[in-house]
């Protein structure tokens, strides 16, 4: 699942966290976050977040880790 930024302040929405303050479970993907939920340090809504992506070299450290973590 595809962490979100807050455009605004910074705030890094993680799906694999969700947002318990909020009563927002864990894995909830930020597209079925309710439509009146807002950043919880400045509280803009969810039309100021934007998708992080990874640079190829996160991508290669990500894959790295997984695989560290597998028992083949």
């Amino acid at each position: 699942m595809t962490p979100f930024k807050c455009t605004a302040c910074g705030y890094e929405y993680k799906p694999e966290e969700g947002d318990p303050a909020h009563n927002v479970a864990k894995n909830t993907p930020f597209a079925d976050l309710p439509d009146d939920w807002t950043c919880p340090l400045c509280g803009v809504g969810k039309d100021k977040f934007e998708p992080m992506t990874m640079s190829p070299a996160r991508v290669e450290e990500h894959v790295d880790k997984l695989l560290e973590s597998e028992s083949w």
